[in-house]
């Protein structure tokens, strides 16, 4: 079964451009400056609102297989998803200098993110990155 969220052709720009409140699109101009500077590589926008730094493929003993994107974020309405993959078990004290913050499995919430300390994120980001490649490789968006 392919993944449901998959890397489109649509410029990130436009999605952020398009977000309607000015606070949250400003958020996620400042998150793309952030992703872009920890991460070294270009923004890609995997199904209709997940901004993606870098990929990579899976494939489990089960036989399932597929892309994902390697971290990246979501500037929804209700709250900013960060997503950081495979999750964030190990990242404890970094998740505790991050200020403000829910967890899910695989993405964090953020309902401001002047609510976040931006160096903690930074230090979550590139984390999560070299987490991940220790269980595939991560690869250019």
């Amino acid at each position: 079964m392919p993944n449901k969220t998959a890397p489109t052709c649509v410029p990130v720009t436009d999605v952020i451009a398009a977000v309607p409140d000015p606070r949250r699109r400003g958020e996620a101009l400042r998150l793309d400056a952030i992703f872009r500077e920890v991460t070294g590589f270009r923004p890609v926008l995997w199904g209709p609102s997940m901004v993606g730094y870098g990929r990579y493929h899976y494939r489990y003993a089960s036989g399932r297989e597929g892309d994902a994107l390697a971290t990246g974020f979501s500037p929804r309405k209700a709250a900013i998803s960060i997503y950081i993959m495979p999750g964030y078990t190990d990242f404890g004290p970094i998740l505790e200098d991050l200020g403000k913050h829910r967890r899910g499995r695989a993405c964090l919430y953020l309902n401001r993110l002047d609510d976040v300390d931006e160096g903690a994120l930074r230090r979550l980001i590139r984390a999560g990155l070299e987490d991940l490649a220790r269980h595939w490789p991560v690869l250019p968006s």
